[in-house]
């Protein structure tokens, strides 16, 4: 039987501010591919090209990114200001029906910083547009000179709820992550569990109360080096297990009382 589909939620970009793209990253391909075992597939954040239904009935779980743009302030009731950023309302349009239409129906998605915080939107909450701008909180933002291995280099703690959902994933009380976001909720949205936070406070792990199906999401960015991470590994392989799952369930032949 071939592999489960994972749909990677693509983010909008301009070449030469011209040509205009869809995009993923690879590491978010490797981890789903090498980790997760699972088929990625690269889904265009934009309405004209995706529509729900289908995306729901093609892909058996999926991967909501991280990406540049912001949600957008509208979509939980405040207005856009200059510290919300650049935003994307393709993508709004595409990940926040997407996400609830998962939780109702117990299909799996993992959710990565914009998509941690596209998932609290969509479940109703709200966000801080500038986390180190909040008084006692640390720079949470993605260090602007050095390599890519001293970008997502890993930078704090999350300490997760003890004998949590988290707790249980990683078989740890706390963990070591990367951080290279901006944003940040402020008020958690209907059923929003916050599972792990940050040493600052900044809600950092969250899944989704009472859902059917696996809801995990978090603000870092686990898709880097995914197969050696020792907090990757395990998150990457708890999704495609979910997955798998799915796949076979939604796939197993309907029986027929003689």
């Amino acid at each position: 039987m071939s592999r489960p589909v994972v749909g990677i939620i693509a983010n909008a970009h301009m070449i030469n501010d011209q040509y205009a793209v869809q995009a993923g990253g690879v590491i978010n391909m490797q981890a789903v591919a090498e980790v997760a075992d699972c088929i990625p597939l690269l889904v265009p954040a934009d309405p004209r090209y995706a529509v729900l239904e289908d995306l729901l009935s093609v892909c058996d779980g999926f991967l909501l990114t991280g990406g540049r743009a912001n949600v957008h302030p509208e979509e939980y009731g405040e207005t856009p200001t200059p510290a919300h950023g650049a935003f994307d309302r393709g993508r709004d349009a595409i990940t926040l029906p997407l996400v609830r239409a998962c939780v109702e129906r117990g299909q799996p998605f993992l959710g990565i910083c914009r998509g941690f915080q596209e998932v609290n939107v969509a479940m109703g909450g709200s966000l801080h547009p500038e986390i180190r701008e909040l008084p006692g909180r640390m720079n949470h933002r993605m260090p602007p000179d050095g390599t890519l291995e001293e970008k997502f280099e890993r930078r704090h703690i999350v300490s997760l709820t003890e004998n949590g959902v988290f707790h249980k994933v990683f078989g740890a009380p706390e963990v070591l992550t990367n951080t290279l976001h901006g944003q940040g909720i402020k008020m958690p949205g209907r059923r929003v569990v916050i599972d792990g936070h940050a040493p600052d406070g900044t809600p950092e792990a969250i899944y989704i109360e009472g859902a059917p199906g696996f809801t995990l999401s978090v603000q870092w960015h686990p898709e880097w080096d995914a197969a050696n991470d020792p907090v990757s590994r395990p998150l990457f392989t708890a999704f495609g297990d979910a997955v798998r799952a799915w796949s076979a369930a939604r796939r197993a032949p309907v029986l027929i009382p003689a």
